[in-house]
């Protein structure tokens, strides 16, 4: 696996896109609406900063946001199979927030492990 991924949670997506653009010399990769959220992805040579502002009062970002103010949410891990990195947490005990894998950002299945069995850090697996 390798890092596919830092995902940032943010009150204002396009500010902060517009602040790492120009900072990183970076592109827009890709943005969108996704189960709440307004998902920007910026490429930082073949991995990607994902923005995730919130769309709803109730959503996961804003629950977040409203607890731990903006920053680093989760890393991401890219692997070529979601159900088998799941499969190898449950073998290490570690505590899962997705018995299965999901559509997540960019059609991709993804699957999240509880911070509370990964040293504080939300992991992602993600799946291209």
């Amino acid at each position: 696996m390798h890092l596919d991924h830092v995902g940032v949670a943010t009150d204002d997506a396009a500010a902060l896109a517009g602040l790492f653009t120009d900072l990183l010399d970076a592109g827009v990769a890709h943005e969108e609406e996704f189960d709440g959220m307004g998902v920007v992805f910026i490429e930082t040579d073949g991995s990607y900063l994902e923005l995730l502002e919130p769309l709803e009062a109730e959503g996961a970002i804003a629950r977040y946001l409203d607890r731990n103010g903006p920053g680093i949410h989760h890393l991401a891990f890219e692997t070529d199979d979601v159900a088998a990195a799941l499969d190898r947490a449950r073998d290490l005990d570690l505590d899962l927030i997705d018995e299965e894998p999901r559509p997540g950002a960019w059609g991709h299945e993804v699957a999240f492990l509880h911070p509370a069995s990964t040293g504080g850090v939300l992991v992602e697996f993600v799946e291209h």
